[in-house]
């Protein structure tokens, strides 16, 4: 799983900009263009990520962790 992608696509269904996320999460657009470009990100960004897009990243991680375990 690679989370910048997903978070991309989550804004894009939304059919937001990255200027209006940059603006949400008070950065500039460059920094959210480097979120798009992350496999792994900082708890505390997710998070807001998680309440300013109305959906449960950490679930995503919760799901793998559960797939994980089951093939073991």
């Amino acid at each position: 799983m690679h989370i910048g992608q997903l978070i991309k696509q989550k804004v894009e269904e939304r059919q937001k900009t990255v200027v209006w996320l940059a603006r949400e999460l008070s950065c500039c657009r460059s920094n959210v263009y480097k979120i798009y470009e992350k496999s792994s990100i900082d708890t505390d960004i997710l998070f807001r990520l998680s309440q300013i897009l109305d959906y449960d990243f950490f679930s995503v991680y919760t799901e793998e962790v559960r797939k994980k375990k089951c093939s073991q």
